[in-house]
């Protein structure tokens, strides 16, 4: 177990961070999910000429890039701290995001998709690195939960909001309008958190105590493994909802623009409050004694049974029941969010490793956003409905179930290192063990 006395951190306001944190997370999802919005307007697709298998690949495009720097930005993270890196990875993909109104090629549109998934890297690595030096176990579902409020309502205000922008101007002041407002949250985030850039005597420190637990030690453990799974069968569907959900309630069920961004914030924000909720509830039950992981494995397995019923809507011949199990299903998803963030991101994982974790985990989660977009394209044109892509929803969700139960144990946590039992820092005076 890490020990760590914080004088550096003396002043700040955990949860008033915390509220940032998930501002962040929230205006990240605004820029990823702007897209879906301009994927649903026929003035963009016929501009571009797309086809429903390249409106995958530009709905797909930032995972890729977000995939491949999460582990990179995961190791900055655990070694230089939070504040400076996820300043000027914020500032970056804001001006990317306006960019993508102003270029003119398919190529441009998807380079500068790619430029926003390399700086939204940052985004969780960092949250987590906070996280696991700020808030204990009673409080990791409840944190996590007001912190996934974010990621949801993203989402939920997004869609609407770029909507109703395209609506009243055109797709190209939308993404300029969303990518630019969003920078208003560096200054408060500037003077709200303490500089924790290290010295070089405390970089020395932070390298001695990631390197405890090696990236060959969470190879080999099967509770990382069934954290990508879950991570990837979660994030498969939210991810559908993003990319696709309003072309689905455009083009199957007959809605307006305006009316699938209306119901797509109702299942982004039935999820949110479920996600928060639950994380409150299971942080409860554990505090009054009951195991951290039999408490949360049994919310995750709930949460993904319950999610299967977004096929109930795709069979569904009226389209009220098939709008009221679109938002049910995804709403009930929500029992798996915080929990499953806490379990394969913090409780099941050694303190000093919860960066580099966090990174390896969000491989599977840009993975399953880049796959979720493609491969809905494709079945999509090979079914000429949304029923396949649901099934492979459904699929995904019983996957996600079957991972948790079988490999999510504790004794099948990551093994840590030995090292030097107790280290100062020098400047800061703070503490660490690491075994």
């Amino acid at each position: 177990m890490e020990i760590t006395v914080r004088k550096a951190a003396r002043g700040e306001n955990r949860w008033g961070i915390l509220v940032l944190l998930a501002l962040g997370l929230m205006i990240s999802f605004v820029d990823r999910t702007s897209m879906s919005a301009a994927l649903a307007d026929g003035h963009f697709v016929h501009e571009f000429a797309l086809t429903n298998v390249e409106r995958g690949w530009l709905g797909s495009a930032m995972f890729w890039s977000y995939g491949l720097l999460q582990m990179p930005m995961g190791w900055v993270v655990d070694r230089y701290g939070v504040k400076w890196p996820y300043t000027l990875c914020f500032l970056l993909w804001c001006l990317a995001a306006a960019a993508t109104g102003v270029v003119t090629t398919l190529s441009a549109l998807i380079l500068v998709r790619l430029l926003i998934g390399v700086a939204e890297a940052v985004v969780v690595p960092a949250t987590y690195r906070y996280l696991a030096n700020n808030f204990d176990e009673a409080h990791k579902g409840t944190a996590l939960g007001i912190y996934s409020i974010g990621g949801k309502m993203g989402p939920a205000l997004g869609a609407p909001i770029a909507a109703w922008l395209i609506a009243i101007s055109s797709w190209k002041a939308m993404f300029v309008v969303t990518g630019l407002a969003g920078l208003v949250w560096l200054l408060p985030w500037q003077l709200t958190l303490n500089n924790d850039f290290p010295s070089k005597a405390e970089l020395a420190v932070a390298k001695r105590r990631a390197a405890s637990v090696p990236l060959g030690n969470l190879l080999s453990s099967p509770v990382v493994w069934g954290g990508l799974i879950t991570n990837f069968c979660y994030s498969y569907f939210v991810f559908y909802c993003m990319t696709w959900m309003p072309a689905y309630l455009v083009e199957q069920r007959g809605l307006s623009l305006r009316q699938s961004g209306l119901y797509t914030f109702f299942s982004f924000a039935g999820i949110a409050v479920v996600a928060a909720l639950a994380g409150w509830a299971a942080d409860r039950l554990i505090a009054r004694g009951h195991d951290a992981v039999v408490v949360r494995k049994s919310f995750i397995v709930a949460g993904f049974i319950s999610g299967t019923t977004v096929l109930m809507g795709a069979y569904s011949r009226s389209p009220q029941m098939a709008l009221f199990w679109n938002i049910v299903s995804l709403s009930l998803l929500g029992l798996v969010t915080a929990n499953n963030l806490a379990l394969v991101k913090l409780t099941l994982i050694p303190k000093p490793a919860v960066g580099l974790n966090t990174g390896l985990q969000q491989v599977a989660t840009s993975l399953a956003g880049g796959v979720s977009a493609s491969l809905s394209g494709w079945l999509l044109h090979v079914g000429r409905s949304y029923t396949l892509p649901m099934l492979a929803i459904f699929a995904f969700l019983i996957l996600g179930a079957t991972s948790t139960v079988v490999l999510l144990q504790r004794k099948w946590a990551p093994k840590v290192n030995e090292t030097e039992p107790e280290v100062q820092h020098p400047n800061t005076g703070q503490y660490h063990t690491d075994s």
